[in-house]
Parts: C-alpha cells; sequence; structure tokens
C-alpha cells in the first residue's frame, strides 16, 4: 500500500526553501529579520546580544518542545553554571531553574496530544515521599512563626521545590542504561570544567567579576589568613569542595569497575583526580567527609572482608595522618584540612554554641521558625528576627530552625530511606555487575553528601541539589533497568 495521501501528489508539494514562498511564513520571516536589523542598528553591540540571547532561547525552547529529555540535561548544565552567573551579569538566574522546570512539563504535556506519555511512571515510594515533604513545606505558609512570605518563596525551592518537580520528571523521562551513561558523561565533563576554573583561581588569581563578588562581601569567608578559599564558578566554597568530593568519590568507584572500555575507565579516573585535586584546593574541611563516608558506604555495599579490612586500615591511617601527625604542615591545603580533626576547633565551638542557642529558642516551636527565616534570606526579608542573626552553618541545623523538630526528624527519614532503598537495591536486587557499580558508585556519593550537609548547606545547593535528584531516582528505577539487562542478554544468547 501506498504512503502518501490518495488527495495529495507528492511530486506538486513544496518543501524546503521553496516554502519560503508561501507568503504566511515569508513576512513574519521578513518582519521578524527587519526588527533584528533595526535593534542591531539602534543599540549596536548591546541589541546583537539581545538578539542572539532570543535566538538561543528560542531555538532551545524547539529543541525542548520536540525533545523533553533535552531539558534534563539543560537542567543539569545550568544547575552548575547558575549560580556563578550572577557575579558576571545581575539577573534572577535562579528563577531559570523554575522556568526550565516548568517549561519541560509543559512540553510533556503538549507532547501527550501526539504520543503517549507513561505519566504512571512516576508512580514510586519516592515520588510520595518528597511529596510529602512538600506538602509539609507548604503549611509552613500558615506557620504562626513565620515573618515573611518571601522569604518562604525563595528558601523552599532549594529545601522541596525543585525536588518535588524534578523527581517525577525524572521517573518519566530517564529510564534507559543508556541515559544514565549520558549523565555520567555530563557531570565528569561539567565537573571537569568545575576543578579547571577552580585552578586557575587557586593559581593565577580571581578574575575582575570574582574580585568584585569579593570586595562586596565574599572575602569574609573565602579570604583566611591572606589565603584564597577556591569557589570556582559555584555559588561558594563550601558547594566547590563539597560538589568536587562528590565526584571524586563517584567517578572513583566507576574508574575501579569499568571493564573492557579503556577510554571511558581512563576518563572516569582523571575525573575523580581531578574531583579530588578541587577538593584539596577548595579549602573546605568539611568537604572531607564526603570520600569518609562514600568509602565506609562502599566498603558495606561490597560485603567482601578483604576489602572492609583493607578499607578500614585506609580509613585509620588518613584519620592518623591529619588527627596525630604534623606531616605537610607546611602547605596550606593540609594544615586547614586537618583543623577538621581538631575537637578543639574555634569554629566548631561556636557552631555548637549556635546550636544550644536554638536548642533553648525552638524547645517551645516544635514547627520552627518558618521557612527563610534563617542564613542569607532571613537576613535580607526578617533581619530582625533571632533566627535570621544566628548562623546554623549547616543544612540539618538549618531544616531544623526552619521547620523545627517535626520537620527535621521526617527529612531525616526521607533521606535515610531513599539511602536505604539505593544500598539494598545494590546489595540484593540488581544482577549485572556495570549497573550494581553504577548506582553504588552513586549511593556511595550520596551518603558522603548527607554527611557534608552537617558542617555545610550543600545538599539543596546547585549543582549538588539535581545531581542527587537524578542520582535518587536512578537508585529507584535501578531494578527495573537489571531487568530489561537481563532480558536482553537471554534473548542475545
Amino acid at each position: 500500500m501506498s504512503s502518501f495521501n490518495n488527495d495529495i501528489n507528492p511530486f506538486e508539494t513544496n518543501s524546503g526553501s521553496l516554502r519560503l514562498a508561501n507568503l504566511n511564513i515569508l513576512i513574519p520571516v521578513i518582519a521578524i529579520a527587519l526588527l533584528m536589523a533595526f535593534v542591531i542598528i539602534k543599540i549596536e553591540i548591546l541589541g546583537f546580544i539581545l538578539c542572539l540571547t532570543l535566538f538561543i532561547v528560542i531555538a532551545l525552547l524547539y529543541v525542548i518542545f520536540k525533545k523533553p529529555k533535552t531539558g534534563i540535561f539543560l537542567l543539569i548544565i545550568l544547575g552548575f553554571f547558575v549560580t556563578g552567573a550572577g557575579r558576571y551579569v545581575s539577573a534572577p538566574w535562579g528563577l531559570t531553574i523554575d522556568a526550565l522546570l516548568v517549561l519541560i512539563y509543559i512540553a510533556l504535556f503538549f507532547k501527550a496530544f501526539a504520543e503517549k506519555i507513561h505519566w504512571i511512571k512516576a508512580k514510586s515510594s519516592l515520588t510520595w515521599v518528597v511529596t510529602i515533604w512538600m506538602g509539609y513545606v507548604l503549611l509552613q505558609i500558615g506557620n504562626p512563626e513565620a515573618q515573611s512570605i518571601e522569604a518562604w518563596f525563595y528558601a523552599m525551592r532549594g529545601v522541596a521545590f525543585y525536588q518535588w518537580l524534578s523527581i517525577p520528571l525524572l521517573f518519566i523521562l530517564f529510564n534507559k542504561s543508556k541515559d544514565l551513561d549520558t549523565f555520567f558523561i555530563i557531570w565528569g565533563i561539567l565537573s571537569l570544567l568545575g576543578t579547571l576554573k577552580g585552578f586557575q583561581q587557586f593559581h593565577f588569581g580571581v578574575d575582575p567579576f570574582e574580585q568584585r563578588w569579593l570586595n562586596q562581601g565574599g572575602a569574609e569567608t573565602h579570604i583566611l589568613f591572606g589565603k584564597l578559599r577556591v569557589f570556582s564558578f559555584y555559588s561558594d566554597a563550601g558547594q566547590f569542595g563539597a560538589s568536587q568530593a562528590h565526584t571524586g568519590v563517584v567517578f572513583g568507584i566507576l574508574a575501579f569497575f569499568k571493564k573492557g572500555n579503556l577510554k571511558l575507565k581512563s576518563f572516569f579516573a582523571f575525573v575523580a583526580l581531578a574531583g579530588f585535586l578541587g577538593m584539596l584546593i577548595s579549602g573546605t574541611r568539611g568537604a572531607i567527609a564526603v570520600p569518609a563516608l562514600g568509602g565506609i558506604m562502599f566498603l558495606i555495599l561490597k560485603k567482601n572482608l578483604k576489602f572492609l579490612v583493607l578499607g578500614g586500615i585506609l580509613g585509620i591511617s588518613i584519620f592518623i595522618f591529619f588527627a596525630y601527625t604534623t606531616i605537610g604542615q607546611g602547605n596550606a591545603e593540609i594544615r586547614r584540612m586537618r583543623t577538621a580533626f581538631d575537637p578543639n576547633e574555634a569554629s566548631l565551638q561556636v557552631r555548637l554554641s549556635n546550636q544550644n542557642k536554638l536548642k533553648g529558642y525552638l524547645a517551645s516551636r516544635p514547627f520552627g521558625g518558618g521557612v527563610g527565616a534563617t542564613g542569607n534570606w532571613g537576613q535580607r526579608f526578617t533581619p530582625h528576627t533571632f533566627l535570621a542573626n544566628t548562623a546554623t552553618d549547616s543544612w540539618y541545623v538549618m531544616i531544623w530552625a526552619d521547620t523545627g523538630a517535626v520537620g527535621l526528624i521526617y527529612y531525616l527519614f526521607m533521606i535515610f530511606f531513599i539511602l536505604i532503598t539505593g544500598a539494598y537495591n545494590v546489595m540484593y536486587k540488581i544482577k549485572d555487575d556495570w549497573l550494581k557499580s553504577q548506582i553504588a558508585a552513586l549511593v556511595c556519593g550520596m551518603a558522603g553528601i548527607i554527611m557534608a550537609s552537617y558542617g555545610n548547606g550543600v545538599f539543596g545547593q546547585m549543582p549538588t541539589g539535581i545531581l542527587m535528584y537524578v542520582s535518587m531516582v536512578f537508585m529507584f528505577i535501578s531494578p527495573k533497568m537489571d531487568k530489561l539487562k537481563q532480558k536482553a542478554a537471554i534473548q542475545l544468547h
């Protein structure tokens, strides 16, 4: 049977450039071209930049509506650069994450008219636990202790909203082994760029835009004893150090277990080494918690006595090196990292003192002081309050202060439920060796970030946030991916 419509002669239809002869297309194209030319002539370079930006936005819109999965990859890329972009161009860059997430949902909605979208894939225990958390954060609007709805709006995005929007999308769009492979490649390349930018700051110094950021207040936390705490294009040195350590752990495990592809194994190893270098030059002491707990989780997942003994010896050796020796004390990075093992360190004592103050304040406030009451948002919107002027210095202490003991208990239940599910799948459900190694790497990375988030608020910041959300979804869908791999292997034989 002919595939052509009987009423249309294919040799009489126009295609390609001949379609421009259609006035319905030709007139709008000419009008847009003339408008762009007028804008460029009137405001010169700025006009050119404006038109170029508009062209890129239109192209991205087309690509996302054509293939919504591309929007997820763009979201990951944006996660790496969105916070640092503000140092160069003052704009509400953070809201681009919100806009992109909503745009992907709109693209899926319209795509559903042309083909079936399997919304049911988003149904998961993971979706339920993050939805309950989002619901609790939403109810915080009515918290009688809350002082500002604006603070709630800005703060709740990193605390719950991005996670809640991202996870169902990822279940729907990311469900193949190829998606996981692509995720690792994009992550590795972006992290390498972060290391390169960090090394440039470490070796050559900051650029004029970064210097302006330091002069406007960044130096208070990023110039210690005349030494720069490297932040690359991330929000701060704490996020840079933790994210680089996260990359080091994940890609180190991938490099260790990858077989049969020397190029990919070499790439993973190079990214891992670069990640640990970035962690070291960041000057972030808390980042060492990522390989520490990530390594412990790895030993648990392996269920191998030999690995457990060797890992234990290595861990004890590292602890003794930092806590009980002065080897390498002349190196500023080692010297700063060593202070993380000192229980009498001054900043640790200040943190503990602040936590005691919060304990007394929150004793009669089980739902906290309201989302956005602490940290930068508290300083911006409610600078007169107790919580805004008491440093939390920790992701969990911030969750506790903002949402109370009730919120903290549920939040800890949620993240440990996710971590334990991922670990269980690695230990008992996944049969394919390479997939087991990939998910094990994600579980170990998440364990490290969970630990590091006690020292810094890294869990809800970009790019760690989006990397965590993708990791969570792959942990939960890995048994299905494994079954597909097993089925394909049986059919092949």
